[in-house]
């Protein structure tokens, strides 16, 4: 056999050393698969806790908030300056007829205007009420015509009313003054509920109806409201500006049929009725006017509907961005105000939601009524005061800052009514009649809000509002952290002037010639509210009659600054303010207790500029435009 014989191989050691290394294969592979199972229960181990287990507490952090101090501020130091009622004690017997016989007409609850205006050049502050008069309809029509009242000169009045070509029955709303013709005497523009009307002032108390002839009387299907006379082009010849309301008929009224639960029939809200366009008349000079609405771009259309947009009630004539020409303001009822920027090309554009002033802050409408301006913070920024629908604030937009130089962006505002402490305080009132005027002499624009619901049976819905409410006003105490306004009591002013009325139309004017400025306010269907002024505060003043020469004869839209010590304030030439009224052309400014020099500077319309190193205080002083 060869050795290499497998069959000769011996068998047994082979067998043995197999089974060695089985052995020690399988030792090994258990040792790992022990480890394995190891980390693999370690790992469930692991895992099943990392799930279970339940986060450690963790401590809270508690930051505490500290509140940022507050410094008491100090209680206005508010002045005690008193208003008188004198409406019967001055002679004054007129009283407003709205027509109503019960059939719940909207004209009957809007009208009440007035003016004061020296129409017989002698220096004192006259008055002339507008009126309505009885409806077709009425079983016992009351013959009622406006009222004029010369004034004394130490505030009386007399009623020269009859013979004075005034003596005529219409419906009257609004008023403007103004002397459109340049022959040193003022003249009274009326809109009406049908045809307005002009009257030129002829001297001795007579006044023409000269409408036809100026070609100012609009339609009989009008319905004018607030009116201003105006030089828009700087030509020297006042133009003017008819706002109208809605348009309306006592047919369309009925239609309407607005109506209150628990009352029946009321007067309607003017969102149910159409909308306006206003009327521009533009003064040739010769007597004559053309009406150039429709090129003028003041009708505004609604972009949805195409039909006039504007259901005006308030206008406020007033140079925005002190460029020698006068734009216009226009507080419209639950629709959005409208700002018209002159183009010095007889034209203007309508910037009313670019400027601020269109609307709240909330992007709504609101019941705009009577309007205003003013410097009241004494610096170059303008304060646009509206008043409101009851439980709407008193609207206060103010010209903004511009944020790189910190100058006045004259035609960009923002509602600062609550920051300056008016918003809060008018909300519940429905405000008709506002303006500025510093009551006290202290060299600080303050405000007055006349009152007066629309509804007789209102308390009947709302337990909160009165037909009669009480005028309020605001006191200007200067810059403060609570605003520039603070709310004096009857402590301060006594109670004649919170007295309740169905307040409209409100006008101020030095009536005594005292210095101080007086008010009056006219209300719906009755009589009117004559304020006497009795500041005892020794304040100076200074007051100015303005001429104009090159410019309109009555320098309407004169602006005029005066500077003395640290302070400046600043005046518009401007009749037309609050609610369908006229206050006096004469400008006051407040001084306070300073009796050091002071420095006037007069921008008259067109741009001339007249400086002047004082004038005499406690007195007025008349300036004529230099030619």
């Amino acid at each position: 056999m060869k050795p290499t014989d497998p069959e000769q191989l011996p068998s047994e050691p082979e067998s043995e050393e197999v089974s060695h290394y089985d052995d020690a294969f399988i030792t090994r592979m258990f040792r790992w698969s022990a480890i394995a199972l190891v980390v693999l229960v370690t790992g469930a181990f692991i895992l099943y806790w990392t799930i279970t287990r339940k986060p450690a507490p963790v401590a809270i952090q508690v930051t505490p908030l500290v509140a940022p101090e507050i410094k008491a501020e100090a209680p206005a130091n508010i002045p005690i300056v008193l208003f008188k009622d004198i409406s019967t004690l001055s002679g004054i017997e007129f009283t407003h007829n709205n027509g109503a016989t019960g059939d719940k007409l909207l004209p009957e609850t809007m009208g009440g205007a007035v003016a004061f205006l020296d129409f017989d050049n002698d220096g004192a502050q006259d008055l002339f009420f507008v009126n309505a008069q009885s409806w077709p309809s009425a079983l016992k029509p009351k013959l009622t015509t406006p009222a004029l009242y010369r004034n004394d000169g130490k505030g009386h009045f007399s009623d020269v009313t009859a013979g004075s070509g005034l003596d005529v029955s219409l419906y009257g709303m609004g008023v403007a003054v103004g002397d459109f013709d340049n022959d040193g005497l003022t003249d009274i523009f009326l809109s009406c509920v049908g045809t307005s009307r002009l009257y030129h002032n002829k001297s001795g108390g007579k006044f023409e109806d000269v409408t036809a002839r100026a070609g100012v009387g609009g339609s009989p299907q009008d319905w004018g409201t607030a009116c201003s006379f105006f030089d828009y082009d700087n030509d020297g010849n006042l133009d003017l500006y008819v706002g109208q309301y809605v348009q309306w008929s006592r047919d369309i009224d009925f239609e309407v049929g607005y109506k209150l639960v628990g009352i029946g029939r009321a007067y309607g809200q003017p969102m149910n009725f159409g909308g306006t366009f206003p009327y521009l008349y533009h003064n040739n000079g010769n007597g004559t006017f053309s009406n150039v609405s429709a090129v003028s771009g003041l009708q505004i259309k609604n972009p949805s509907t195409g039909l006039p947009t504007a259901k005006t009630l308030g206008v406020a004539p007033v140079d925005l961005d002190a460029d020698g020409w006068i734009d216009l303001v226009v507080a419209n009822d639950t629709v959005q105000n409208l700002v018209f920027h002159n183009q010095r090309n007889g034209t203007f554009k309508e910037i009313g939601a670019s400027s601020g002033i269109a609307f709240d802050s909330y992007g709504a409408t609101r019941g705009a009524m009577g309007i205003d301006t003013g410097h009241f913070r004494n610096d170059d920024t303008i304060g646009v005061v509206i008043g409101n629908f009851a439980n709407e604030m008193t609207a206060l937009y103010v010209s903004q800052a511009n944020a790189l130089n910190g100058q006045s962006n004259a035609l960009q505002f923002a509602d600062e009514a609550i920051t300056e402490g008016i918003g809060p305080a008018s909300r519940l009132l429905l405000k008709f009649g506002v303006f500025f005027f510093d009551y006290d002499l202290d060299g600080h624009l303050d405000m007055l809000s006349s009152n007066g619901h629309l509804e007789q049976e209102i308390n009947k819905l709302q337990s909160s509002q009165q037909y009669a409410q009480p005028a309020q006003l605001f006191w200007n105490r200067g810059p403060s952290p609570s605003g520039h306004f603070a709310v004096p009591t009857s402590n301060q002013t006594g109670s004649d002037l919170f007295r309740p009325i169905v307040g409209r139309g409100s006008a101020f004017a030095d009536i005594d010639g005292d210095g101080d400025l007086d008010a009056i306010i006219v209300q719906t269907g009755s009589k009117p509210l004559l304020l006497r002024n009795d500041n005892q505060l020794g304040h100076h003043w200074v007051r100015l009659k303005l001429e104009g020469r090159s410019s309109n004869r009555s320098a309407i839209g004169a602006r005029v600054t005066l500077r003395i010590l640290d302070q400046t304030q600043h005046r518009q030439v401007m009749p037309t303010r609050s609610y369908l009224s006229q206050s006096e052309l004469p400008i006051t400014f407040g001084l306070g207790t300073n009796t050091t020099s002071h420095e006037i500077k007069i921008v008259w319309p067109g741009g001339r500029i007249q400086k002047l190193d004082s004038v005499p205080l406690d007195r007025i002083t008349t300036v004529k435009e230099p030619l």
